[in-house]
Order: C-alpha cells, then structure tokens, then sequence
C-alpha cells in the first residue's frame, strides 16, 4: 500500500488488524462480496440483550477492505443494535481518516456486512428489522 495515498489509520489498522477471526457460536454471520472487485467479507457478531459483546471479521481482499473491517467491528462493539445499524460508509472512511475514492467501496462493503448480519440476526429472532 503506497502511505502517500493512506492515512497512517488506514496503514495501522491494515498492518495490525483488530478482531480479525471467527466466533464460533455466533449469534449473528454475514458475508458479502464486493461488486466492484470481488473483495469478500464476513463478520461473526456475539449479541447479549440487544447489544454486539464482540465483533470479528475475515476478509479477503485489499488493504483497504482489511482497513475497513478492522475499523468497522471497533466501531460497532458495545453498540445496541440499533446504533449499529446507523454506521455508514462514511462513518467507516472518517474514523479511517479519509479513503481514495476509488476505494470507497471497501467502506461500504464494512458497513453493509455488519447491517447485513444484524438484519439476519433480527429475522432470526422474529424482530422486525429495527430493534
């Protein structure tokens, strides 16, 4: 990754991923694969009474999707699940310190992911899609 075009949030979450992994008896699992360039996502959430205890991902792809996912399962762990369903791509490119355009997609492949397993997460518990 050229540190000329990356913020050194972008770098050190690349280089020193936070939460990377799996949850084995996870109560929520998504995986998403981006239309823009085939990056792959998954993210295991750890839900007690409404709130993520733990947030881990995979992904397989770029810097800056690691970056973003590092990112995203930070930002999301401690949140209600309402809250979380608020995080946006540009709350994940913010708290990264700004992405290139062209890899803004990874953001919102984070933030996508994580709604998605809450919504499935929801469904499964016969709650409508905003708790």
């Amino acid at each position: 990754m050229a540190s000329n075009i990356y913020s050194d949030i972008v770098l050190d979450h690349f280089q020193h991923p936070r939460n990377v992994g799996v949850i084995p008896e996870a109560d929520a699992i998504a995986a998403m694969e981006s239309p823009v360039c085939g990056d792959l996502m998954e993210i295991y959430l750890d839900i007690e009474d409404g709130y993520i205890r733990d947030a881990k991902f995979r992904t397989f792809g770029c810097g800056a999707a690691i970056a973003s996912s590092s990112m995203a399962t930070e930002m999301v762990k401690g949140k209600s699940l309402a809250e979380a369903l608020t995080l946006t791509d540009e709350d994940v490119a913010r708290a990264l310190g700004g992405l290139p355009e062209q890899k803004m997609h990874c953001s919102n492949l984070a933030a996508s992911t994580i709604h998605k397993a809450i919504r499935q997460y929801l469904e499964k518990q016969g709650k409508a899609q905003t708790p």
